[in-house]
């Protein structure tokens, strides 16, 4: 429980030293510290579900808008082909040709993102320890806006598709969406202890998936009554409006230091130390606590690889044949994988009364297991459902993995620890965008949900290394 005023002992001898307190003292929940019960809030929490309400409301709907102009140029109409939903049908070249082109510029856009943001988000993580986690919070959605105005003038106007990647390019210039997980999961490190940890990563990547849901669902709605333009009016929205709830709302939870600066080499070099120091005075120990520390970002980089990787191939998997699904149930799709960061954050939390967060993780890696090997298979809209449904505790792995790499480092070094994280995310997406988005087109003549059950396959090596 959070103390109360009439408790605290200790007082303020001046007006200075009074106002000094309040800017610079941590804002961590239920922390005794505290003066007052309304700050036992989660600040950070609202931030990351604007955040990333923009990012799931735009990622399908720029999928869509990609299929759709290369539809255009190529003169395909595959939602008018009667034969779409009929298996036995063999498959249209012309569609396989817009299949490919479109995730080959998927994979040209996640290759912009990631080049610039390998390089601006370990300065930005590593400097929230000196500077603070608010401007990680503000910087990349006002980056993420600026996208938004590039998408909509492009759409506006029937740019080509290529400056998509100009946007992308911008958005990564100020850190991009993985800055701000990297802030967000930095501020819970800040602001919570080592028992609790696993839990309030959890909460927070609950408010990933129930933000996802809820745009998912308005997306696909939206887009089929409105077309393009209107729901990324509310992505450019939403993003000011995390942008300006951060700078309003959000208060420090490190000591910020005036001095502190962004382009400097100190940053990258704090991020080598967190993975070279010993964190042992003794060499077995040191040696030890390397190989966990390496050992768990392995695991936590095959995950998330074979998430961002997957999650590319949803839509495109659906929208062809023989599934062939409009935009209302693209975001059904959508919603229903989101909701599983819910139904996730419900079972790590029963499933820590009585097991170990290892066997936490073990029990969500064979949820995903088993949905990938669904989705490989899938040829109907039942089963497509039945895969997400059987995927409902697939998000329960991530977060024990997050805990575990933060409980591993001291409380200075959790800003750098993490944007360490979020560019192994960067290259998660890289990797995962890359050969997920080339396997598909290579191996829709012999088996269309082979990169599912690949997926499902690599899992088995995390699982292998947490058990």
């Amino acid at each position: 429980m959070c103390s109360p005023p009439h408790q605290l002992t200790m007082k303020p001898t001046s007006r200075v030293a009074t106002k000094r307190r309040l800017m610079f003292r941590t804002p961590a929940p239920c922390d005794h510290r505290l003066t007052s019960h309304a700050r036992c809030r989660f600040p950070w929490s609202q931030v990351l579900f604007l955040s990333m309400f923009s990012l799931a409301l735009q990622a399908p709907l720029s999928t869509q808008y990609l299929w759709d102009r290369i539809s255009e140029d190529l003169g395909y109409n595959g939602s008018k082909r009667s034969e779409c939903s009929n298996g036995s049908v063999p498959p249209d070249p012309l569609q396989t040709e817009v299949e490919t082109l479109t995730a080959h510029w998927n994979l040209y856009i996640s290759l912009g993102g990631f080049s610039v943001g390998l390089l601006v988000v370990p300065l930005l993580g590593s400097w929230s320890d000196l500077a603070g986690r608010r401007p990680v919070l503000i910087l990349p959605n006002l980056g993420l806006a600026l996208q938004a105005v590039v998408y909509l003038v492009v759409m506006y106007l029937k740019l080509p598709v290529v400056y998509f990647l100009l946007g992308r390019l911008l958005s990564g210039l100020s850190g991009d969406f993985n800055a701000i997980l990297a802030g967000c999961f930095a501020y819970v490190a800040d602001t919570s202890d080592r028992k609790s940890r696993t839990i309030r990563v959890a909460v927070l990547e609950a408010c990933l998936g129930l933000s996802g849901m809820l745009a998912s669902i308005i997306g696909g709605q939206w887009r089929r009554a409105q077309g393009y333009i209107n729901p990324f009016w509310l992505v450019l929205a939403t993003n000011l409006a995390a942008a300006l709830y951060a700078y309003l709302f959000v208060r420090e939870s490190v000591l910020p230091d005036p001095s502190a600066k962004l382009l400097t080499f100190r940053h990258h070099k704090a991020i080598w130390h967190v993975f070279s120091s010993t964190g042992s005075t003794s060499e077995e120990g040191g040696r030890l606590h390397r190989c966990k520390l390496w050992l768990y970002t392995l695991c936590f980089f095959m995950v998330v690889t074979v998430h961002f990787g997957s999650r590319e191939l949803y839509v495109l998997y659906e929208l062809s044949s023989p599934l062939c699904w409009g935009p209302a149930l693209i975001g059904y799709g959508s919603a229903a994988q989101h909701l599983a960061y819910l139904s996730s954050l419900l079972g790590l939390k029963i499933m820590q009364r009585c097991l170990e967060d290892s066997w936490v993780a073990l029990v969500g890696l064979a949820s995903n297991i088993i949905g990938l090997v669904v989705f490989s298979v899938a040829d109907t809209t039942q089963l497509m459902f039945t895969g997400y449904a059987l995927c409902f505790l697939f998000m329960a792995a991530t977060p024990v993995l997050r805990s575990k790499l933060s409980k591993m480092v001291g409380p200075s070094e959790q800003g750098a620890l993490f944007a360490s994280v979020a560019c192994v995310e960067s290259l998660c997406l890289l990797v995962g965008s890359g050969l997920f988005n080339s396997l598909y087109p290579a191996t829709l003549h012999f088996m269309k949900g082979f990169p599912f059950l690949l997926a499902a396959i690599i899992l088995f090596i995390p699982a292998g290394i947490i058990g």
